[in-house]
């Protein structure tokens, strides 16, 4: 249990100089090294800055080659959900050889996140696009094809690539439509509250399923997890939505599915790359929205970062439990 002051080594200065003066106010106690090579974004690692090595904490997104070798380092909050680059044999040998952890924020962003896919949900069941380019084009009243091609939410089928915190939130969501709920996850623990299948049934459900909403993370082991081949076994009819990372769908194969009228549409708050070129044809592909990676975002994002690390802090301080823990 810690009881003295700390060595915070922070590299994250947010646009809400709110959040900054909270940080530094709570964190007055301590010594702060704040990097020289800050990041604005929690979606990118900054680059190496030796003064991590003084550290017992870090705040941010660090280095991870820099993590490895910081001796004195315990504990790294990370002020995203994702954490795949983080997500190494080396890394994980290294922080486990000296008692060390790692938490994101999925805390933070389960709430926005679930929210962001369950409204896209809705929109596309209730053809709101159509009537919002309606709207901002012809200015018709297409009400006879509107309503034929609504749908009710009510009794399909939606299947979740993986089990974490945003996916317990949708599903807590969604229990008002009565839908057939299924995960997918690698290893099924048993506490889940909805059918809990692995990996390698996935493919045999697919075909029954009106709703895939991915919420995978990044890495190795999630490249092109939706391939061409499971686009092609989904059902006719049938809607995909990301809002996990873009580099987990062969895009191509989903473009081509969207063109060739197989998936009835598609919303995707993650692409590959990122920002998504203004010429890639996901932009135009029939019947597929795109969110600029703004699902987790939200009014207070910043302030509720800083907090979320806060109350970690003092759980750190007691020798209790982080939470979102990830190594």
């Amino acid at each position: 249990m810690e009881t003295s002051p700390l060595t915070v080594f922070v590299n994250q200065k947010f646009p809400d100089e709110g959040a900054n003066e909270l940080l530094a106010r709570s964190l007055a106690g301590h010594r702060v090294l704040y990097s020289k090579s800050i990041t604005t974004s929690n979606l990118a690692a900054s680059g190496h800055d030796s003064a991590i090595d003084e550290a017992d904490v870090a705040f941010g997104q660090p280095d991870p080659a820099a993590i490895i070798n910081a001796p004195r380092l315990k504990w790294v909050q990370l002020t995203s959900a994702g954490y795949d680059r983080y997500d190494r044999a080396d890394l994980r040998a290294a922080l486990g050889a000296r008692g060390a952890m790692v938490s994101n924020s999925s805390s933070v962003y389960e709430e926005p996140c679930a929210e962001h896919v369950v409204a896209m949900m809705l929109g596309m069941a209730r053809r709101l696009p159509e009537s919002l380019d309606n709207q901002r084009g012809a200015k018709g009243w297409p009400d006879k094809e509107l309503r034929r091609n609504s749908r009710l939410l009510t009794g399909q089928t939606v299947i979740l690539l993986s089990f974490g915190a945003i996916a317990r939130r949708v599903v807590e969501l969604l229990a008002p439509y009565r839908m057939n709920v299924i995960a997918v996850r690698r290893k099924p623990v048993g506490d889940e509250p909805v059918r809990v299948v692995s990996e390698s049934d996935l493919d045999a459900l697919l075909p029954a399923a009106d709703h895939v909403l991915n919420i995978l993370p990044g890495g190795q082991a999630t490249r092109s997890f939706m391939s061409r081949q499971r686009f092609e076994l989904m059902k006719r009819g049938s809607c995909f939505y990301n809002i996990g990372r873009g580099q987990t769908v062969d895009q191509e194969a989903l473009l081509d599915a969207l063109r060739s009228g197989h998936l009835a549409g598609a919303y995707l708050d993650v692409t590959d790359p990122e920002p998504l070129p203004p010429a890639h044809g996901l932009w135009t592909a029939p019947n597929c929205y795109i969110t600029p990676h703004t699902a987790g975002g939200h009014h207070n994002e910043f302030e509720r970062l800083v907090r979320h690390f806060l109350e970690n802090l003092g759980r750190f301080y007691k020798g209790e439990a982080l939470r979102d823990r990830v190594i």
